[in-house]
Order: structure tokens, then sequence, then C-alpha cells
């Protein structure tokens, strides 16, 4: 399984942002796409993730401004980034976990909230 996230961008406080991760390959081992972000000189974190059953779940930093979505036949998953702030700046990457030990990672894609 192979991710291409894309999206990311400059934009200002308040604003918003939709990436994506179009997943090719043997997408059919895919069931759980998380995002995950990197903040500058912080760890990763678990951003928003959505199972094969549409289930969704957020970090309390995120909720209510983030929604995570995926269209199935696409084999693509979303992440609408609404209300953006500063403490949003990082590189995001997505995740697909699944069948067969899948463990997959997209290559970040750099966001920058400015003040």
């Amino acid at each position: 399984v192979q991710l291409q996230a894309s999206g990311g961008g400059l934009v200002q406080t308040g604003g918003s942002l939709r990436l994506s991760c179009v997943a090719s390959g043997s997408t059919w081992r895919i069931n759980t796409v998380n995002w995950y972000r990197q903040p500058p000189g912080k760890q990763r974190e678990l951003v928003a993730a959505i199972t094969g059953a549409g289930s969704t779940n957020y970090a309390d930093s995120v909720k209510g401004r983030f929604t995570i979505s995926r269209d199935s036949a696409k084999n693509t998953v979303y992440l609408q980034m609404n209300s953006l702030k500063p403490e949003d700046t990082a590189a995001y990457y997505c995740n697909a976990e699944g069948y067969r030990a899948l463990d997959a990672w997209g290559q970040g894609t750099l966001i920058t909230i400015s003040s």
C-alpha cells in the first residue's frame, strides 16, 4: 500500500485547509486511516482516525474544528481543518493500518498557520 498526502500550505489564523490522502496498491488491506502531525521540535501525535466502518476519533485539541472522512470509491481520506490556530502548525502524515499487519505511511505535508 502506498499513501500520497497533499493539501498543505500557509494559511492565516482562522483559515481552513483540506488534506487528502490517496491510497494505491493493495487497498483492500486498509481498515483504519489515521492522520498524525508533528509540530516543530515535538513528538508526532495522533490527530484523527477513521475506521472502515466509518467510526471516527479525534484528539481533544482538534475536536469541533477538524473532520476526517473517506471516499472509498476514490481510495481517499480527507482531513478538513477549520478555525486553524498557530499551534496547528506541523507536518501532517497519513497512516494506514489493517490486514496482514499493514502499517503504511505517506510523506508529510507541511501546514503553517500564521498569526
